[in-house]
């Protein structure tokens, strides 16, 4: 197995001197959009690839091109037309729960999407967005040097795509721990969003209370990504937010900055809800972060005050939601919209 944090050939930089270049965002949804804006507002020549058409706020007005990534030729081909300096990888399914019930499919696409991609990158730059479930749960937060036992299908997937990146010697893993934002569009809004419109109803929301996170706003992600790229460290690097929060105490912040009952949050063991296959510690820190002068300035901003930011921002529930009553925390969506994984 490679060691991620092993000393490396430097990357080649995703552009030429005094210009960000041209940067492929694989993936399409939430959190590659954020990124792919991001990377614009830098003044990247950005193109966002992914199965389907992406429908997200934030990729409006970017280029898009189509492509499997389980599909090798598509994906030279893809790297052969747009010709990018550097690829930042979002790809595959994040439903943790629709990988733990579809293993091989989830794998399928996440290693074999970074093995089409390591044959084609021919020495560029890429960035992989990986996550803190490639850890067992035990400790209460990891840095980047804890031992990988991942916990679920949807870890063992990313690890093994991780690694496929590794041995091409320019490739930095950016693992994260639960994302979270303002999601109104989405098919399967994040945690925030669905307590947030939940208890604005005055419905209750079930909530596990034994499931640490240490979320980071989906807008650090991006700073990060974008900060990163252009450096040329390679092997992992943990992005968590500075505070260890339980989902239930997270849950009850939201109900009171909704003027919400915080009773309305009920608690339950993880185990009895679509949580189940996540670990009970999903917490990271960063044992490098503060080495690299790439992440300065970029401190990631704290939870509890970020989330009342956003609500302050958005403080009305537009549109009405079906509930899970297994997990409505996980399971919300459009009335009209069947659960899929985000692509």
């Amino acid at each position: 197995m490679i060691d991620p944090d092993r000393p490396t050939t430097p990357a080649r930089s995703p552009g030429p001197p005094g210009g960000p270049g041209r940067v492929l965002v694989l993936g399409a949804g939430y959190l590659a959009g954020h990124i792919a804006r991001r990377l614009a507002a830098t003044g990247a020549a950005v193109t966002v690839s992914s199965r389907r058409p992406p429908a997200t706020p934030e990729t409006g007005g970017l280029r898009w091109r189509p492509v499997d990534v389980a599909a090798p030729a598509a994906v030279r081909e893809l790297l052969g037309a747009e010709r990018p300096d550097a690829v930042v990888a979002v790809h595959g399914p994040s439903d943790i729960t629709w990988c733990e019930d579809h293993a091989d499919a989830a794998l399928a696409v996440h290693l074999g999407g970074a093995r089409n991609l390591a044959a084609a990158l021919d020495g560029r730059r890429v960035l992989l967005i990986s996550t803190d479930n490639v850890f067992p749960g035990h400790a209460d937060s990891c840095g980047e040097s804890a031992p990988c036992a991942p916990a679920n299908a949807y870890g063992r997937a990313k690890l093994a795509a991780e690694q496929a990146l590794f041995a091409t010697g320019a490739a930095l893993a950016l693992r994260v721990s639960l994302v979270y934002g303002w999601d109104d569009a989405g098919l399967r809004p994040n945690f925030l969003t669905t307590a947030a419109r939940t208890l604005r109803r005055s419905e209750p929301l079930r909530v596990p209370d034994d499931h640490w996170n240490t979320p980071v706003l989906v807008d650090d992600v991006a700073a990060w990504t974008t900060a990163l790229l252009g450096s040329p460290h390679t092997g992992t690097v943990h992005l968590g937010g500075p505070r260890r929060v339980s989902r239930v105490d997270w849950a009850r912040h939201i109900a009171r900055l909704t003027g919400a009952d915080p009773g309305l949050v009920v608690p339950a063991p993880r185990d009895s809800t679509l949580y189940a296959c996540r670990p009970r510690n999903a917490c990271l820190h960063s044992e490098r972060a503060a080495r690299l002068p790439e992440l300065r300035g970029l401190r990631p901003l704290d939870v509890l005050d970020a989330t009342r930011t956003l609500l302050s921002a958005n403080p009305t529930d537009p549109a009405p939601f079906t509930i899970d009553p297994a997990d409505p925390a996980d399971s919300t969506r459009p009335a009209d919209s069947a659960r899929k994984a985000t692509t």
